[in-house]
């Protein structure tokens, strides 16, 4: 069963400046009084607050963050780790079957007598639709809108989906085709840098089902390409390890 989180100790309030109020709290690495985490790789300090902030003595435990801070050591033995990221990061080919699992989820909660609207994704998750799009006209003016107008036609039913999709769950948001391509429109628009989760702020980190995902680490931003079950399993909630 899960517990009270017992790192709550060291939670810091962020203050406005000129005394307006708060930005809100974050959980302060230093106030651990450890050492060890001077030595830590920046990557590897997202992982330890991460694991500081989810700890639940259940799928977060204590022991988890100890191997964590204990890095230098842990390292070399290949130990498991658990993190929850703040996001997940789809493309459509991956995330059309992401969005289906979610609907026969609703479905059949449906079915279970149960409520359907309580199947959502329980961290953000950005969808960009670019791995379908093909390039039928060329050197020509019109190439983009002559393109974009074949795009539809051929998906039609797909991004009708999708767009149902974004509307029915919580916590997803679908880019459309013409936007750019995932790790672009990641780099530039979708990366937050920093988080403000009812009230908890924490830096933002990453999965993402394409190749280029890891491109976000020249933000500061610690991301990781995954497959489609490891990202809809963090979707869900799951510790990845």
């Amino acid at each position: 069963m899960a517990s009270e989180n017992p790192f709550n100790t060291i939670l810091k309030t962020l203050e406005k400046p000129g005394g307006g109020g708060e930005f809100g709290k974050y959980y302060s690495l230093p106030s651990l009084n450890d050492p060890r985490i001077d030595r830590l790789p920046y990557s590897i300090r997202i992982l330890l607050e991460s694991a500081i902030r989810n700890c639940d003595e259940f799928q977060v435990k204590s022991k988890d963050v100890e191997k964590i801070i204990d890095w230098e050591n842990t390292s070399p033995k290949l130990v498991e780790i658990p993190f929850k990221p703040a996001r997940v990061l789809l493309q459509d080919f991956t995330g059309v079957p992401a969005v289906v699992d979610l609907a026969c989820m609703r479905d059949a909660m449906n079915s279970l007598g149960g409520d359907p609207n309580k199947i959502n994704p329980l961290v953000p998750v950005d969808l960009v639709i670019d791995h379908s799009v093909q390039v039928d006209v060329a050197r020509s003016d019109n190439a983009v809108q002559a393109n974009m107008e074949l795009e539809f036609q051929r998906n039609r039913e797909r991004f009708s989906f999708l767009k149902w999709g974004s509307n029915a769950f919580h916590n997803m948001l679908v880019v459309p085709p013409g936007s750019g391509i995932v790790h672009q429109v990641n780099l530039e628009y979708l990366g937050r840098v920093v988080f403000n989760t009812s009230g908890i702020l924490h830096p933002d980190s990453v999965v993402g089902t394409d190749s280029h995902t890891t491109m976000i680490d020249g933000l500061g931003v610690a991301g990781w390409g995954v497959g489609g079950i490891e990202a809809e399993a963090a979707m869900l909630g799951q510790v990845r390890a």
